[in-house]
C-alpha cells in the first residue's frame, strides 16, 4: 500500500479525487485502488515542556537558565493524538511513503517530523502541489521526486522552532521571575516575534504621548479663470519661515498677503498633465483581506479568519484562505467565467459586478512564477446564496470575489493636472484628477481622490474672488489598529534602518506568516499586553512595562532578519544547523544576563506614572547564574 500523507484533509480530499479509480472512506483517511491518503490537522506534533527532559524543571528557577536540551523530544498535540495513531496504523501496512506538506519549510517539517517519530524507515517520495485544481493534482502526483532533496528544507524548519523554544522558554522564564522579585505577579511571555510586535505598540504610543503639536498656516486663493473656477494654495520661499516639510510657521506674512489678494490678476504660468494608467489590485492573500475587512467592517484580523475558516470548511466558497499568495494559477484562467458566474448568481450586487466583466482579458494576477505554497484566495464556484450567510461572512465573500472579478475590468485611467499660478509675485499651486475611464474602480469606491480642474491654457489670465488663512497643526501618528499593525507585520523593514535588514525583511515577508498575525495579536490581548480601544490596539501599562524591562533589541524586528539569513543559508546548504544554535545560545546567555529586578520595578512604576521605590537591589542587575555544565548541555552545543 502506497501511503500518501498530507498537510491538511482539504489537500488529501484533492489528492484522493486526482486519483483513478473508486474512493472508500475510514477513519482518518481516504483509500482509491492501493493508495491511502491520510492526513495531519496542522502540526500533530509539539515541542516537549522543559520538564519532559528534567522533573526538576517543572519549578521556575534563574539558577537553571539557559535551559538547552540535550536530545531534542517532540509530544503529540492533545487533539491531534486520534489522528497520530491512525497514521501510525497505516504506516504498518505501507511500502512506500510520500510526503504531501506544502511546498514550503513549515510544509516540509509539519509531515516530516510525523514521519520520523513514527519511526518509518522505508522509502519516501515528495509529492508538491501548489494548487488543488485536479489537473493540476494529477500533473503534481506524476511527477513525484525523491524527499531526500528537501532534507535542508526540513532541517532549518526545524532548527528555527528548536531555536524558538530556546527563545521564548529561556526568556519567559527569566522575565517572569524577575517580574516576580519586582513585585508583578504573573507571567511575562516573551517571544522572538510576539515582543517586537508589543514593542512597534509600545513605541507608537510613546510617539502619540510625548508628541508636542506645532502650528502652520496655509493660505488659499479662490480664482476665476477662462472656463471655470478653482481653488489654488500659497507656496511660500525660503524667505519665509518653513519646516522641513514646506510649511509656514509664521501666520503674519500669510495674512498680510492675503488681505492684497482678493480682485488682484495673475497668470497661468506652468500646467502639466499627466496620463496615468492603473490596474485593479491584485485577489486577496490573507493579510491583505485583514487590512481591508478592518478598514471597512471593524473586524478584527482573528474575527476575519475565522470567517475565512468557515468559507473554507463549511461553506466551501472560498479556497484555502490562509495564503501568502495574491496571484493565481494559469491555469485556472480558464474556468473563471463559470467559477465566477456560481458565485455570483445569487446576489444582486456580485452579479451587476459579473455583468460589467470582460471575461477576454487577462489581469497580470495570472502568473505560475509567483504561486508558491498556496495561491491567492478566491471563490470555488460553488454556488453562492448569501441570505444563508452571516452578514460578515457575506461581506467577507464579497471583498474576495470583488477581487477576482476586478481582474476582468480594464485598468482605471486618469488624467493629474498641475497647475502654477503667479499673483502679485508670488506662486500659488493648484492640482486636480480627471477620471478618463473608471475601470475597475466603481466596483471599490465611488469617491474620487480629488476633483478636476476645469480647462486650462498656459498663459491664460486669472483673478482671484477670495482668499483666506488656515491656522492648522501638525498631529501625532495613529494609534495602530488590526488593520495597520498587520500591515506593519507584512511591512516591517520599514521600521528598520539597516539595508541588509531592510532587505532580508522584505524578502521573507516581514514578521509572522498569514496563518499566525491573527494569533499573535490576539495573544498579546489574551495576556493583557495591549487592549483595544475603539478601533485603536494601545499597549497596557503592563505591556509598555515588559518592552522598558527587556534589552532594545528584544523587542525590535531585526532579530528574525538575521535569524532568516541564517535559516535561509541553511535550507540552502550553505550553512549547518549547528553554528546557527551556537550562536542562539550565546547571544541567550547575554540576554539573560540582562535581567534585572530593579530596571523592571522601575518599567512597572513609571509605566503606572509612580516613582520606584528604593530599594538595594534597584539598579543592580539580578543575575543569572549558568546552568551547570552537564552533558546535554555539552551535546547540545556540539550538534
Amino acid at each position: 500500500m502506497r501511503l500518501i500523507i498530507a498537510e491538511k484533509p482539504s489537500l488529501a480530499r484533492a489528492i484522493a479525487e486526482a486519483l483513478p479509480g473508486a474512493q472508500s472512506k475510514q477513519e482518518g483517511a481516504l483509500t482509491v485502488g492501493d493508495t491511502t491518503v491520510t492526513w495531519c490537522l496542522g502540526h500533530l506534533l509539539e515541542q516537549a515542556p522543559p520538564d519532559a527532559y528534567d522533573p526538576a524543571l517543572k519549578q521556575w528557577r534563574l539558577d537553571q537558565l539557559p535551559i538547552l536540551p540535550g536530545r531534542w523530544k517532540l509530544m503529540p498535540r492533545p487533539k491531534a493524538r486520534g489522528q497520530l495513531t491512525v497514521i501510525r496504523c497505516l504506516l504498518k501496512s505501507a511500502h512506500e511513503v510520500v510526503h504531501a506538506g506544502d511546498p514550503d519549510r513549515e510544509g516540509q517539517l509539519l509531515v516530516q517530523e510525523v514521519i520520523e517519530h513514527l519511526g518509518w524507515k522505508g522509502p519516501v517520495s515528495r509529492l508538491l502541489v501548489s494548487d488543488l485544481n485536479r489537473p493540476a493534482v494529477q500533473r503534481s502526483l506524476a511527477r513525484l521526486e525523491d524527499n531526500a532533496r528537501f532534507e535542508p528544507l526540513y532541517r532549518a524548519a526545524q532548527c528555527r522552532a528548536r531555536a524558538d523554544w530556546l527563545y521564548g522558554i529561556n526568556l519567559t522564564r527569566a522575565w517572569t521571575l524577575t517580574g516576580r522579585q519586582a513585585g508583578h505577579d504573573g507571567v511575562l511571555s516573551v517571544g522572538r516575534v510576539q515582543t517586537p510586535v508589543l514593542g512597534l505598540v509600545v513605541r507608537r504610543d510613546a510617539e502619540i504621548r510625548d508628541f508636542t503639536p506645532k502650528p502652520f498656516f496655509v493660505l488659499w486663493a479662490d480664482l476665476s479663470v477662462a472656463r471655470g473656477q478653482l481653488r489654488a494654495w500659497w507656496a511660500p520661499d525660503e524667505a519665509h519661515p518653513l519646516d522641513d516639510q514646506g510649511r509656514l510657521l509664521a501666520r503674519e506674512p500669510a495674512a498680510a498677503l492675503a488681505e492684497r489678494l482678493p480682485g488682484a490678476e495673475g497668470r497661468l504660468t506652468s500646467v502639466e498633465s499627466r496620463d496615468r494608467r492603473q490596474t485593479a489590485p491584485l485577489p486577496y492573500s490573507l493579510s491583505a483581506l485583514q487590512v481591508d475587512a478592518a478598514r471597512r467592517f471593524g473586524l478584527s484580523a482573528q474575527a476575519t479568519l475565522d470567517i475565512c475558516q468557515r468559507l473554507y470548511e463549511r461553506h466551501q466558497l472560498i479556497t484555502y484562505p490562509r495564503s501568502d499568495c495574491r496571484y493565481l494559477p494559469e491555469e485556472h484562467f480558464a474556468s473563471a467565467r463559470s467559477t465566477l458566474e456560481g458565485a455570483c448568481r445569487q446576489d444582486d450586487a456580485l452579479a451587476q459586478w459579473l455583468a460589467g466583466a470582460d471575461f477576454s482579458r487577462r489581469s497580470r494576477a495570472w502568473n505560475d512564477k509567483q504561486v508558491g505554497a498556496h495561491h491567492a484566495l478566491a471563490p470555488t464556484g460553488k454556488p453562492a446564496d448569501l441570505s444563508r450567510l452571516q452578514k460578515a461572512e457575506a461581506d467577507i465573500f464579497r471583498l474576495i470575489v470583488r477581487n477576482v472579478l476586478a481582474q476582468f475590468y480594464p485598468p482605471l485611467a486618469t488624467r493629474e493636472v498641475k497647475a502654477a499660478f503667479t499673483i502679485l509675485a508670488e506662486c500659488f499651486r493648484a492640482r486636480g484628477q480627471e477620471i478618463l475611464d473608471p475601470g475597475w474602480k466603481p466596483l471599490f469606491t465611488t469617491r474620487d481622490e480629488a476633483p478636476p480642474l476645469p480647462p486650462l491654457t498656459e498663459g491664460e489670465a486669472c483673478r482671484v474672488q477670495e482668499a483666506g488663512v488656515e491656522d492648522r497643526e501638525t498631529r501625532p501618528p495613529e494609534p495602530f489598529t488590526d488593520a495597520s499593525l498587520i500591515k506593519a507585520m507584512m511591512n516591517i523593514a520599514r521600521y528598520v534602518e539597516d539595508p541588509s535588514v531592510r532587505r532580508t525583511l522584505r524578502e521573507h515577508d516581514g514578521l509572522g506568516t498569514e496563518a499566525t498575525r491573527a494569533g499573535i495579536l490576539e495573544t498579546l490581548v489574551t495576556r493583557g499586553y495591549l487592549v483595544r480601544q475603539a478601533k485603536a490596539l494601545r499597549a497596557t501599562q503592563l505591556g509598555s512595562a515588559l518592552i522598558a524591562s527587556l534589552p532594545d533589541a528584544v523587542s525590535r524586528p531585526e532579530r528574525t532578519a538575521l535569524w532568516e539569513q541564517r535559516l535561509g543559508a541553511i535550507a540552502e546548504q550553505d550553512e549547518a544547523p549547528a553554528p546557527f544554535l551556537a550562536a542562539l545560545v550565546e547571544d541567550l546567555q547575554g540576554l539573560l544576563g540582562a535581567a534585572d529586578a530593579g530596571r523592571m520595578r522601575e518599567a512597572l512604576h513609571s509605566a503606572q506614572g509612580e516613582q520606584a521605590p528604593a530599594s538595594r537591589t534597584s539598579g543592580s542587575k539580578r543575575r543569572v547564574a549558568p546552568r551547570r555544565k552537564a552533558a546535554t548541555t555539552r551535546r547540545t552545543r556540539r550538534s
